[in-house]
């Protein structure tokens, strides 16, 4: 008859309660400062304060370097939207309306090899306007916009885009930031034009807040020293487009980590 083995009871290890992660430092591209981004609850809080304009001012001296930065990490920043002369520019602003810039460099290619001129436009068509522009958001009313424009700079400058912003702004399609855009590329006008990008880095930096894209507009037209202006419209579209982006912010590379005064991350240096 077999022995009975006696079988000792096999304890379990004991469960360790879970560690809570920790978020890892974020380590920003000026040497020595470190970033971190608070949970997204309190990022959107912050988002919020900062939209009513509830966050500290800059000094002279913190928007001074600010611009020194951007300078040196890009000292001839270019627009992104494909064109070929001040009458191209012009279109592919007016096409960019509620459309990124990609997407109108994917259609453009094939217009300006049509119609470059408003002349060439104008005989162009609409028909064949919108056909080439079809891929783009509101192209129908786009269409229309690129064929009116055309012919008024035909009828009351001579074919040419003209310097001010008044007469841009006359122009079907033509609003205020458009008229910015084009004075500053084609041109080299000062001029800073607020899309959604830079009323985004104006109001959560605190740099220039406002309530309307022309409140900061103003504000950066105060703030920003005269020898920035001239590319104080790329450097901020830039940093909004790819650095300080709408639903989490890159802090890890920001140029201006240790300047913002968002409260949606804390930083040390």
């Amino acid at each position: 008859m077999a022995k009975k083995t006696s079988r000792r009871p096999v304890k379990k290890a004991a469960r360790k309660p879970a560690r809570k992660q920790q978020a890892k430092p974020i380590v920003g591209a000026r040497k020595g400062v470190v970033a971190r981004l608070k949970p997204q609850a309190q990022r959107a809080k912050a988002d919020a304060k900062a939209g009513h304009g509830a966050l500290p001012q800059w000094t002279t001296a913190e928007i001074e370097e600010a611009f020194r930065r951007f300078r040196a990490a890009n000292p001839e920043p270019k627009g992104e939207l494909q064109h070929i002369n001040p009458f191209t520019l012009l279109v592919a602003v007016v096409l960019s309306a509620q459309a990124t810039d990609a997407g109108v460099n994917k259609a453009t290619p094939a217009l300006f090899a049509a119609a470059d001129t408003p002349q060439k436009m104008v005989a162009l068509g609409e028909d064949k306007v919108r056909d080439l522009i079809k891929t783009i958001g509101l192209y129908r009313t786009k269409a229309k916009n690129v064929i009116a424009l055309s012919q008024q700079l035909i009828a009351g400058h001579g074919g040419e885009v003209p310097r001010s912003r008044e007469a841009l702004e006359a122009l079907p399609g033509v609003g205020r930031k458009t008229a910015n855009v084009v004075l500053n590329i084609a041109f080299g006008e000062p001029t800073i034009a607020v899309d959604t990008h830079i009323f985004r880095v104006g109001n959560r930096t605190g740099l220039a807040t406002g309530k309307t894209p022309l409140e900061v507009e103003q504000k950066l037209e105060r703030v920003v020293p005269a020898e920035f202006k001239r590319h104080a419209h790329h450097w901020l579209i830039l940093h909004g487009r790819y650095t300080c982006v709408a639903r989490k912010p890159r802090c890890e590379v920001c140029l201006i980590a240790d300047l913002c005064k968002w409260p949606g991350k804390t930083t040390a240096v």
